[in-house]
């Protein structure tokens, strides 16, 4: 003992390595600071460090030189921001202290927060501490960032470092606590051959985390919470301390106004009543650094000298330093416009940003000119509204500068408008300043053109960039943002930078496109964004500024000047789930804005099209985007500006072929619409004044040696459309694919539709050069269709299909390992994309959205990031890009979105790429002659009714009466069995495809109502005829060998026991002959033989039950056979609304692959990893891990509201009041079979002349017995029997409104049904539509019915939410529709 305190005294005498370099004092606090070890380690941000000046920012110092000095580690609760990182690293700087960063995301594991594995050349493998062992074993600071982004489990990993300092290695190594490590006898045997190091003194870590609630997160593990020392950093403190110190002078006064505005919004946003949290202020807190921005943008561009800005220039500004106002709810902009008004800054323009001076930039400023400084650097000059003009020196690309002035604005390729030259300034603005940038969507969900692409194209260009574009996909991991493993060809492994840090340091122009789509993980860029810093792999970081001294040894890098980023949107995520505070503070926002009217119409005459045509094109179409709402346009085609530019073009090329009916309906996949969408899409041809048109007849097509020749249709309405000839693929361009890719079929029948549906796509993807979607039931040809036009025109045809587990790597290439090296094998899909081949994807929608996704940019632009490094790219710019063939061609196969495929809704993250196709079962003519082809044995008669038969059935599937959509493929077999197979009868055949449903009564007497109606003569379907065909008659089976030669004869094997055999041809004896007969269980004939007073006796015990099942509900028979009129009238509707919402249950349980674990299958993306011994490189099936903000999914919170006044009883000859009643009955059903009833929680009321609120279901009483849900449809008939007269439509719809938004749920809606007379009780459409909207996230719908179904401004008002229903049939088709459409988003 005496030995180790001799050694410890000596050790502390011993000349310091850590000899104090000064004094510093703060707050009557000293603390003599230490030297510098690794100054390579020290903060190199210098010049975005915190004013040492500024209270606020020394208060917290203070508290944080106390916490350190006591040996405490601090916990820094700050709003999303720089401001807490910033101070951390004023800090260090203040302790002249080096510092490790973590900056956490999703993806962050145990590798990264203690040791990570390598193999050098020679295959040795070493150790790689990570940033926190670093810190500790060299007595480093150690930040911590976005706590709250950390997956629960993940950040305990570090609390026996936090509690005792202490942590094992994965090398063997034991950190201990220096005082520990002091006593330790290094002598001692027991300790021989063990590393114990100690945990450095000076050891700190300095956590930092926005405070969850009310930003979105995981809440902190307790026992990590308890390991801190919590500071609060007040977001009013934080903003005012960011900007410097000192107000700009030339604009004052302005500044001063903006700033004492944005101070009370804040304010504000953080007050609650102590009545209702709803209550709390609708406008949201401004973005931390928001004073910044305007700070840095009023000094270098001042405003007008009245310090006044024009409306629309002031929105423009402030959508620019708070984004989130784009979709925040109307009252926030309502309320900070009074706001602007009270402040003096004048009245505040729309949200829109349309309308005058769209040609300005941010503060009324204009691009003049741009012209080169020197290599990396250009001169932009502006011009302010009032001639004032700013000359600011911007970094700029190597390459040539798009003259600007643009000098021959007819060449660009584009047109030049004040819109545009608008927003291209903003840009430039925003570069300017040293930002990068982020190009918000606008909040409307459909909307023209924002030239998004163009827009990021044309800045580059004008800058002499060269662009990197990076798509994003959700796979995309935090880390793989920064870098990627790499096995070099010895097997050592190693890293290699990202794209996006290949860009940092040639200083490049970035695209993040999709920014969307990565959600949260974004956040993990923050520091690169805001401070120019990031820390990479093995010790090494990019720093904002370092001297020539410290870069050279390599660990230290810097970002070039000219580097940039522009973000933008896939437009696939709603602006509400990803726009947060994090992207606001990260990012110069600037808010886009759509396409005028006139642009748009420029745009389309560009093309050739008729002035007509595009003007008819235009009104439909801004009436179409007017009426879409931001639940349907989810699912639903937005109709942009690219989709009228496919049209445009077909008719340019194609003047006969000008049916836009057919053309818009195909692009809006109007086939697939659910009926109230059906019924407003109506209304709006009608409205834009586009008639519908009888469907030509298509001659079939006539194969010629150089091509194929589609005849001209026959239509004695409309003349000269005219032949179309597409010719044949040159077979020297590919001929490995022209030898083996190009498809076969034996046989393929002609017929109208089809033929006119492939000449359709062979115009689309030959002469267009279009990519395709195919969409349709089961069933109908979409494969065949496709290989057919490929087998005629010779192309060579690649094949992938889709499924639940399929990931963006799979598609991209197949992993190999061999001899330890990865390799990479081109998947059909890249093959496809090189040799210039259709590309046909298979079940597109069975995958995830997320996967299917990155079709949209290589479709749209060609372009395509591989996780190996490579580029896919249009034209190429380095050696290892994978060029895009001119032949390639993309064709998506999918089933109609909705029910009964419930297949995912790929459809929203595709955007306009594609030219999308609606393949349905053919025509009655096409499919008689069809099959008059296939089966020519078969009478004409009998073709005809099978197909008459088909139409009805899929009628009845449409109008909702039979659930499952039967095809094409379902007739042609039933044909082949006829065909092959005369001597079978029709109800044995018929059986093959109507016997799924053997236990559905209600669909087998559907089925049996239409086949009887078309003189099909079956005797029995279902369960009953499915028995007695199981009565067969004695078969023989017998084998008759080919080869009857034998060299000797064949004796089977003895059986000692002498026991009879039949068949197996094994032991000696027997016979060949089996006879079937139900096993020898029953016979036949015992079964027929069932005397008729045990049948009685059967019926007798079945009454007897009825009668004891109704004593038991209390109910009468009457009452039992009313209730099940009502129920037998919406069975079909009952079974497809309980399978869907059953369906959507299951699939928000529905597992994923959940990646990082320790057994499962073998991830290919960590392979690299798994050589190194890394445990986490498996992946298995699993719950989806909710998105940050939502660590549980909650109910779905539903009201309806039903009609019972007393015109629903005087009226009910329409049979309103009954349809109304089976409704109800529909829904308790419905809700009532589901297997996770807490999935939705739903009341029913009524409303009547007198009162608005009438219970009929309450919320936690739902009727699960019959006699309960009986009584409701009664009390619906009673009360409307003796309702008195007026309404209280209005009243009724904002109390449920309001009750349902109280409720703490996933969504809310409330659909209610009213036959008010609008104008007899003075309802206006402006009444309805406030008290339907008063409450943004309450989905409302409102469906009329009776008088009011004849008022024509419901669908034009109530645009998305109100429905006319002229037929009280289908009440309950329209409701299960609305339904449908609103829980499945």
């Amino acid at each position: 003992m005496a030995q180790r305190r001799l050694s410890h005294i000596i050790n502390g005498l011993a000349s310091p390595t850590d000899a104090p370099v000064g004094t510093l004092e703060l707050g009557g606090i000293s603390y003599e600071v230490p030297c510098s070890q690794t100054p390579s380690r020290l903060p190199h941000c210098q010049d975005v460090t915190l004013d040492l000046k500024d209270p606020f920012t020394l208060d917290n110092l203070h508290f944080m030189l106390q916490k350190f000095l006591l040996g405490q580690d601090i916990f820094l609760l700050s709003q999303p921001g720089p401001y807490a990182r910033r101070l951390a690293f004023t800090f260090c700087s203040l302790l002249n202290s080096e510092y490790e960063y973590i900056a956490l995301h999703r993806d962050i594991g145990e590798t990264e927060l203690k040791q990570g594995r390598e193999i050098r050349r020679g295959g040795n493998l070493v150790y790689v501490d990570s940033a926190a062992v670093r810190a500790v074993k060299h007595g480093r600071i150690l930040i911590i960032e976005g706590i709250e982004k950390a997956e629960r489990g993940i950040m305990p990993v570090l609390n026996n470092l936090l509690e005792n300092r202490e942590m094992n290695l994965d090398d063997g190594t034991h950190i201990i606590h220096p005082h520990r490590h002091a006593l330790l006898d290094s002598t001692s045997d027991a300790i021989t051959g063990k590393r114990f190091l100690p945990a450095h003194k000076n050891f700190r870590v300095i956590a930092i985390a926005a405070p969850v609630p009310p930003y979105p997160g995981y809440p902190l593990d307790p026992p990590f919470r308890s390991r801190f020392q919590a500071r609060f950093v007040d977001p009013v403190g934080a903003l005012l301390a960011l900007p410097p110190p000192s107000s700009p002078a030339p604009s004052a006064a302005l500044y001063d106004r903006l700033r004492e505005m944005i101070v009370a919004t804040q304010y504000a946003s953080e007050t609650r009543t102590t009545l209702d949290a709803v209550a709390k202020s609708a406008l949201p807190a401004f973005p931390q650094t928001a004073l910044t921005k305007l700070y840095a943008l009023l000094s270098v561009f001042p405003p007008p000298a009245s310090g006044k800005l024009a409306p629309a220039q002031l929105a423009r500004l402030v959508l620019t330093i708070h984004p989130g106002l784009i979709h925040a709810p109307f009252v926030a902009w309502a309320t900070l416009s009074q706001q602007c008004e009270d402040a003096g800054l004048g009245p505040l323009g729309s949200p829109s940003l349309s309308g005058s001076g769209d040609e300005l930039g941010l503060l009324g400023y204009k691009l003049d000119s741009v012209r080169r400084v020197n290599e990396h650097a250009a001169k932009a000059e502006f011009v302010g509204i009032d001639g004032a003009r700013v000359s600011v020196d911007v970094p700029a690309g190597p390459r040539p500068l798009l003259q600007f002035p643009f000098a021959a604005p007819e060449q660009l390729g584009f047109f030049a408008t004040g819109r545009f030259m608008g927003l291209l300034t903003s840009l430039l603005q925003a570069h300017a300043l040293g930002w990068d940038i982020l190009y918000v969507p606008p909040a409307l969900p459909s909307t023209a053109s924002c030239s998004t692409s163009l827009l990021v194209r044309t800045f580059g260009a004008v800058l002499g960039y060269e662009t990197e574009d990076y798509h994003m996909y959700k796979e995309l991991g935090g880390r793989e943002l920064i870098m990627r493993r790499k096995i070099e060809d010895g097997g050592a492994t190693t890293w290699e930078p990202s794209p996006l840090v290949e860009a940092v340091w040639s200083g490049r122009l970035v695209h993040l496109d999709g920014i969307d789509i990565i959600g949260s993980t974004a956040g993990s860029l923050a520091r690169l964004m805001q401070d120019r810093e990031v820390e990479l792999w093995e010790d090494k970081r990019i720093v904002r500024q370092a001297s020539q001294e410290e870069l050279a040894p390599g660990d230290l890098t810097i970002a070039r000047p000219s580097f940039r980023i522009i973000s933008t949107a896939s437009k696939s995520v709603l602006l509400k789930d990803w726009l947060s505070d994090e992207q606001a503070n990260m990012f110069f926002p600037i808010a886009a804005q759509p396409m005028g009217h006139a642009e748009e119409r420029a745009v389309l005459l560009q093309t050739g099209c008729a002035p007509g045509v595009v003007d008819a094109l235009l009104v439909f179409a801004e009436k179409y985007r007017a009426g879409m709402s931001v639940d349907s346009v989810q699912k639903n085609r937005k109709l942009g500006t690219r989709a009228l530019l496919r049209i445009a073009r077909r008719v340019a090329r194609f003047p006969g072929d000008d049916d836009l009916h057919a053309m818009i309906s195909r692009a809006v996949l109007a086939e697939f619409l659910p009926p109230t969408e059906t019924m407003n899409l109506d209304e709006l041809f009608e409205e834009a004044g586009i008639q519908r048109r009888t469907p030509p007849f298509n001659p079939p097509l006539v194969v010629q040696q150089d091509g194929i020749l589609f005849p001209e249709p026959s239509d004695p309405s409309r003349q000269g459309q005219g032949s179309t000839f597409i010719p044949a693929f040159d077979r020297i361009q590919d001929p490995e694919g022209a030898a083996s890719y190009v498809p076969h079929m034996d046989h393929f029948y002609d017929n109208s539709l089809q033929t006119g549906l492939m000449r359709d796509l062979a115009v689309d993807f030959e002469i267009l050069g279009e990519h395709l979607v195919l969409l349709g039931n089961q069933g109908v040809g979409k494969n065949k269709i496709i290989d057919r036009l490929c087998q005629l025109l010779g192309r060579p045809r690649e094949y992938i299909q889709l499924h639940r587990d399929t990931t963006v790597n799979q598609l991209m290439f197949q992993t190999v390992l061999e001899n330890g090296t990865l390799k990479y094998t081109d998947s059909p899909l890249l093959r496809a994309i090189s040799h210039g081949r259709v590309m046909v994807v298979d079940e597109a929608d069975k995958a995830a959205e997320h996967v299917v996704a990155i079709f949209r940019s290589l479709a749209g632009h060609g372009q395509l990031t591989l996780a190996d490094g490579r580029r896919v790219r249009r034209e190429r710019e380095r050696d290892t890009d994978v060029v895009v063939h001119p032949n390639f061609r993309l064709i998506l196969l999918a089933n109609r979105p909705g029910y009964p495929f419930l297949g995912n809704h790929f459809l929203q993250v595709l955007g306009d790429s594609f030219s999308c196709h609606a393949v349905v079962n053919p025509d009655m003519n096409s499919e008689r002659r069809l099959l008059s082809q296939l089966a020519p044995e078969l009478s004409e008669d009998m073709i005809l009714r099978l197909v008459a038969a088909f139409q009805d059935l899929r009628r009845a599937y449409d109008s909702g009466s039979l659930t499952y959509p039967y095809s094409l493929r379902e007739l042609i077999n039933i044909v082949r069995h006829m065909k092959t197979y005369p001597s079978d009868t029709l109800e044995a055949t018929l059986r093959n495809v109507f016997d799924f449903d053997v236990y559905k009564p209600e669909t087998i007497e559907k089925l049996a109502e239409i086949l009887d109606h078309h003189g099909l003569a079956v005797k029995h379907l279902g369960l009953v005829a499915a028995r007695e065909a199981s009565r067969k008659k004695v078969l023989d089976i017998k084998f008759s060998p080919k080869d009857t030669t034998l060299s000797q004869p064949k004796y089977g094997k003895v059986d000692p026991n002498n026991q009879p055999h039949t068949g197996g041809n094994t032991w000696a004896g027997g016979a060949v002959v089996i006879l079937l007969d139900w096993a020898g269980v029953v016979s036949d004939e015992l079964k027929n033989q069932v005397p008729e007073h045990v049948k009685e006796q059967a019926r007798k015990m079945a009454r007897e039950e009825l009668a004891r099942r109704l004593e038991e509900l209390d109910m009468s028979a009457g009452e039992a056979k009313g209730y099940g009129s009502l129920l037998t009238a919406v069975q079909a509707h009952i079974a497809q609304l309980h399978d869907l919402l059953e369906n959507l249950s299951a699939k928000e349980e529905e597992r994923v692959w959940v990646k990082r674990q320790t057994d499962g299958e073998l991830d290919d993306s960590r392979l690299a990893d798994g050589l190194t011994g890394e445990a986490t490189v498996y992946k298995r099936r699993g719950m989806a891990k909710p998105e940050l903000g939502r660590p549980q999914i909650k109910p779905k919170r539903i009201r309806f509201v039903f009609d019972i006044s007393g015109s629903m009883y005087r009226f009910q000859y329409d049979g309103r009041l009954q349809r109304s009643m089976e409704t109800a009955v529909m829904i308790m059903e419905t809700f009532n079979r589901l297997t996770r009833k807490d999935k939705y929680l739903w009341d029913m009321y009524g409303h009547s002349g007198d009162s608005p609120v009438i219970s009929l279901i309450e919320l936690d009483k739902p009727p699960t017995e019959l006699r309960d849900r009986y009584k409701v449809v009664e009390k619906m008939e009673l009360v409307s029997q003796y309702a008195f007269a007026g309404d209280y439509t209005v009243e009724a719809i904002e109390k449920a409104v309001d009750e349902v938004a109280k409720f703490d749920a996933d969504d809310w809606f409330v659909i209610t049904i009213t036959d008010a007379n609008f104008s007899r009780y003075a309802i206006t459409a402006e009444e309805l539509h406030k008290v339907m909207t008063r409450h943004p996230k309450v989905n409302t719908a409102l469906i009329c019915i009776g008088e009011g179904a004849e008022v024509q401004w419901i669908p034009q008002k109530l645009q998305g939410r109100g429905f006319r229903v002229a037929n009280t049939a289908d009440i309950p088709a329209v409701l299960r529709s609305i339904l449908s459409t609103m829980v499945d988003r």
